[in-house]
């Protein structure tokens, strides 16, 4: 008899193993912003928050093929798929889940209604998304920059302009 019998845990449970479950990929995430999107339409949400949210899953769609140049594991790419997956289904579910009327129009914070917060929080939201699309756009164009100067550097003269010279002179 060991130690761990002593705390409940057999040989079953011994050999059971907790499986992690697979991070979500850019299909899941792109499928979690369809769902998002169902949800405002069948939930008659105002056209200021479909307006919104759909500039938070444009920009989304285009951070995702560049996750990459951020590394897969980066808060820059856990906050991506976050917002897609949780952040962004969870403030639009709880604003869909009250009463239009009533969120619309009542104050619930102060003098902000429901909807105020909603609108709030949806631009914290896609301020954070434009700011990590920059960043991973940020890599690429400085690698531009820096090709420009190598090849300046490389090919170009003193005299103002590049000059190509082909062949023997």
């Amino acid at each position: 008899m060991g130690i761990r019998s002593w705390f409940g845990r057999g040989d079953a449970e011994q050999q059971e193993e907790y499986v992690v479950p697979p991070a979500p990929t850019e299909k899941d995430v792109l499928a979690s912003l369809n769902r998002v999107n169902a949800m405002l339409h069948d939930g008659n949400a105002p056209q200021v928050v479909i307006a919104r949210v759909v500039a938070i899953a444009r920009t989304i769609s285009q951070t995702l093929p560049r996750l990459r140049s951020l590394g897969l594991g980066s808060d820059e790419g856990y906050a991506v798929v976050a917002t897609a997956t949780d952040y962004l289904p969870e403030a639009v579910a709880g604003y869909l889940r009250l009463p239009r009327d009533w969120a619309d129009t009542r104050p619930i914070d102060g003098a902000k209604t429901a909807l105020m917060i909603l609108i709030d929080q949806l631009e914290l939201l896609g301020a954070t998304m434009d700011k990590i699309f920059d960043a991973a756009n940020r890599a690429d164009a400085q690698a531009l920059v820096a090709h420009g100067r190598f090849l300046q550097e490389r090919f170009g003269h003193d005299d103002g302009g590049p000059e190509l010279t082909v062949g023997a002179p």
